[in-house]
């Protein structure tokens, strides 16, 4: 075998697992490493728009490298847990900046941000008294970089596509049960959310279950407290419950009756801090999901029935 042949060998499987560590970088964003749910959301995104789902793999190429470049695990890295958050700021920059030139420039430097930003995150909660919780960065680094990103790029934002108007209480809550879940990639696509959901369920039917737990709980806790109709609709209430829900009742909690209890509490809790964060006009991100969680994890710490998830 010639020496070139040989190098071609070695680095088909070192290919293979930078694939599959981006794919999982997309998964991840709900908590998974599953190569097909990873496929489900990427034609989630190319349903929404092709350009949205470049630049949420310039984002997640972005955040990966970056985040194995800072000396992070190669476990962690072939599981997702550096690419998700790109991914994330990736959709973000979309939705800001449309499909423009500097999208790509902004995705490509958000993503790998998030990286540093990643391990402060993780020194907050590992250095400090705060490490008796072991409390996750989950996705606050894409929140904040997101942020930046906002605040940064005024001149070059593009108008929102307009909202779906449901036009009575039953159409705005069946189509959320979808957009809440779309809604958490920033996408705002019935569709979309269904290839989702469906990817999710592959990965694990109790992560598919609290999906529809935190939809469902989201939505109508959204109407009962008097969210527009179209702000329910299109997933802009109940997304950060469905990330709520999936976080307590199986990803950081071992499932069980206190772990699903407490995703059930989580979800109500969310809702109302989403409706706060709207009623302030602040950039909501995932921001009530990590706020709700990293409080209730808290809580759970002192509870002798909640055990964190192996």
């Amino acid at each position: 075998m010639s020496s070139t042949s040989h190098s071609a060998t070695r680095s088909r499987p070192a290919v293979a697992t930078w694939l599959i560590a981006i794919g999982h970088g997309l998964s991840q964003i709900f908590f998974q490493s599953n190569v097909v749910t990873a496929v489900l959301m990427l034609a989630a995104f190319a349903v929404a728009d092709l350009q949205m789902a470049a630049l949420v793999l310039v984002g997640c190429i972005a955040g990966t490298l970056a985040g194995r470049l800072l000396g992070a695990k190669t476990g962690d890295v072939v599981a997702g847990l550096q690419g998700f958050c790109g991914t994330l700021v990736g959709a973000a920059t979309f939705a800001l900046l449309g499909g423009q030139p500097a999208s790509y420039l902004a995705a490509l430097v958000g993503g790998a941000l998030c990286a540093p930003v990643t391990w402060l995150v993780v020194m907050l909660f590992t250095r400090t008294p705060l490490k008796v919780y072991a409390l996750p960065a989950t996705t606050a680094p894409f929140c904040l970089v997101a942020t930046g990103i906002l605040l940064a790029t005024v001149p070059l934002q593009v108008a929102s596509a307009p909202l779906t108007t449901a036009d009575s209480e039953v159409a705005a809550f069946f189509r959320s049960l979808f957009t809440n879940v779309s809604q958490v990639v920033l996408i705002d696509n019935f569709w979309s959310g269904g290839l989702i959901l469906l990817g999710l369920f592959i990965a694990s039917w109790k992560v598919g279950l609290a999906a529809i737990l935190g939809s469902v709980v989201g939505s109508l806790g959204a109407l009962t407290i008097g969210e527009s109709l179209t702000e329910t609709g299109n997933g802009l209430a109940g997304y950060s419950g469905v990330l709520t829900a999936i976080a307590l009742s199986v990803t950081f909690l071992a499932s069980s009756a206190i772990s699903w209890t407490l995703a059930l509490v989580g979800t109500i809790i969310t809702m109302f801090v989403t409706l706060l964060m709207h009623e302030l006009d602040a950039a909501t991100y995932t921001w009530p999901y990590i706020l709700t969680t990293w409080v209730l994890l808290i809580i759970a710490h002192y509870l002798p029935g909640a055990k964190r998830a192996a």
